[in-house]
């Protein structure tokens, strides 16, 4: 008998997916020739082709991790009109999709249909609750996205000189994103204030600097191809020196004029998302955003709470395992301070990371199909790393902090790196985007509860494949995944129940081994991030749970790396329609 909380999940997920008619999964279908469309199947091509080639072109470019189309020769406009007018597209956008008839479309468009009509929702929601108004959190801002401008690549004399009038477009910018959170604080929307304490030191770093050659902006331009002629590469350099030093800088020194005097200041005292205008319905929001699901705040929470009590039980048996006699907060304590367990210079943890990552390259063929594309490990940039959790990673590339190291214990590095690069996120996302038969708004898409709930997979996968060599390291996957799974407590805690910062922060470090660091900057991002850490257990706990499906129906035709395809070749998808395509995997691979 399933619980109470169990079936909620379930049915969240159950519920939608009726709607949807499972594309075959298992093998990729040639596209089928436009002639032979059905007429609703070419009315939603239409429809989404035109708004997406609008989006690509600047339309709805507007993004706090974005800066753009690539081609773009200035900064996104992230003014209010400009917001509303996407408003107004994706409202009839949304209005067109309604009038088709969706059981009159291929499968395949049933499934498209559910994606890109939720990518719609989402977006124009975004936009009607004006969450454009706070552009950052303490996690993540539109002002260090500036510096991610220069890992762009770029070939051609035109490309850098578009890199430039966009340096040269980011005082405009700027003060849109100025003008938007003035709106904000006077209607009570914005970061919290207790979360905000030294956080302009990431604007300062770029505002107090007096060398532009010194600057990540000026990075690409040390070497230039050598296509570019000498003279015309000493004028490209000289003017993106002068774009640094006239533009950039003086923008971020303006920025954080206004942070300190403004906007602190004026942030509101209270926590809670419900507690700002409009707040239930801007949580609840957050909440369909990014776990795809239409569960309430208590229902989540409830789920974490039991997900919580599992885990720990599963911990203290490690604890057990090592002989350690003491309380599981002085084992804590124990993984916390011993020098055995931390890198003594940024290299060491960067190489253990590659180590790592090279150990996963032996094994990783037999779990899942891989992409052509790679990935490489750089640090994360300074200006953004002490605020920055410990790692991050996508198409291309692993960022490791190596920020305050004694705050990166070796014990977590198998996980975060499984979770982060491949099998996690640098792999799903390539093989994402070598889904050729997809629309492009499905390969360019991200959805968190799928790719976080890959990622935290990922780390589960890691006992099959052998990477975890000492019971520290399982006690570290294992922190990680209390870690996500006391997100659900947390964050519905601080954003529901009215939790204060204290209870989180008391709640992350007894439950598991982060470093106070890691805490402190983990609940600041929960509190100013609302939904968004929820999506990693719930994403997670879908996966598992469909996987557990698969083996208990096909028995010995269970094959992990097919059900691992089949998983990765939709894309990013939200959990409803997953759960739909991976039964008809399941339906597909029963025994004749």
């Amino acid at each position: 008998m399933k619980s109470p909380l169990v079936a909620a999940l379930l049915l969240a997920l159950a519920l939608p997916a009726h709607a949807v008619q499972a594309a075959p999964p298992a093998t990729a279908a040639a596209p089928a020739s436009l002639a032979a469309e059905s007429p609703a199947d070419a009315a939603f091509r239409a429809i989404y082709e035109k708004e997406w080639a609008w989006r690509q072109t600047g339309g709805g470019e507007a993004s706090e991790d974005s800066d753009g189309p690539a081609n773009a020769t200035r900064m996104p406009d992230v003014g209010a009109a400009a917001q509303q007018a996407r408003l107004v597209v994706w409202d009839d956008v949304l209005a067109q999709l309604d009038t088709l008839d969706t059981k009159a479309l291929s499968p395949t468009n049933q499934v498209n249909y559910a994606i890109y009509r939720d990518q719609v929702y989402n977006l124009a929601a975004d936009v009607r609750l004006r969450a454009y108004e706070m552009p950052f959190n303490s996690d993540s801002s539109f002002w260090s996205g500036i510096s991610f401008m220069a890992r762009r690549e770029m070939k051609t004399a035109k490309d850098y000189r578009n890199y430039i009038a966009k340096l040269n477009d980011v005082p405009r910018y700027f003060d849109q994103q100025t003008e938007n959170m003035r709106a904000g604080l006077k209607r009570g929307f914005s970061v919290p204030q207790a979360v905000l304490d030294g956080r302009e030191v990431s604007i300062a770093t770029v505002s107090e600097l007096k060398d532009p050659t010194q600057s990540p902006l000026y990075a690409p331009f040390r070497k230039l191809p050598a296509s570019i002629p000498a003279a015309e590469q000493a004028e490209l350099q000289a003017q993106v020196r002068q774009a640094i030093s006239g533009s950039v800088v003086p923008a971020f020194a303006k920025l954080r004029t206004f942070f300190v005097s403004e906007y602190v200041p004026q942030a509101r005292t209270t926590l809670a998302a419900e507690a700002m205008p409009d707040g239930k319905a801007y949580y609840q929001q957050q909440i369909h955003e990014y776990t795809t699901l239409d569960l309430t705040p208590q229902q989540i929470h409830e789920i974490g709470l039991k997900e919580v009590a599992r885990i720990q039980k599963e911990m203290n048996d490690v604890i057990k395992q090592v002989g350690f006699k003491g309380s599981f907060a002085e084992f804590l304590t124990f993984l916390r301070t011993d020098p055995q367990f931390y890198a003594k210079t940024p290299d060491e943890l960067l190489h253990r990371a590659a180590w790592i990552s090279k150990r996963v390259d032996g094994v990783i063929g037999k779990y899942m199909t891989l992409p052509r594309a790679r990935f490489t490990i750089v640090p994360v940039p300074p200006d953004i790393a002490p605020f920055w959790t410990a790692g991050r990673g996508g198409m291309g590339t692993y960022w490791v902090n190596t920020y305050n190291l004694p705050a990166r214990p070796l014990y977590n590095l198998p996980a975060l790196t499984l979770h982060e690069s491949d099998p996690g996120h640098a792999l799903q996302g390539a093989l994402a985007a070598e889904q050729g038969e997809q629309p492009e708004f499905r390969r360019n898409a991200y959805i968190s509860a799928y790719g976080e709930g890959w990622g935290l997979y990922s780390e589960r996968l890691g006992i099959e494949m052998g990477i975890y060599e000492t019971p520290y390291e399982d006690f570290g996957r294992l922190t990680y995944e209390m870690w996500r799974a006391a997100r659900l407590v947390i964050d519905t805690g601080v954003h529901h129940k009215g939790w204060t910062r204290e209870q989180a922060l008391a709640y992350l470090r007894d439950h598991t081994a982060l470093s106070e660091h890691e805490v402190t900057t983990e609940v600041d991002r929960y509190i100013s991030w609302p939904g968004q850490a929820l999506s990693y257990k719930l994403g997670e706990i879908a996966i598992v749970r469909l996987r557990g499906e698969a083996e208990k129906a096909l028995g010995e035709r269970f094959d992990v790396k097919a059900f691992h395809d089949a998983v990765l070749k939709q894309g990013s998808v939200p959990l409803p329609v997953l759960d739909a395509q991976i039964r008809a995997y399941i339906d597909a691979n029963r025994a004749p």
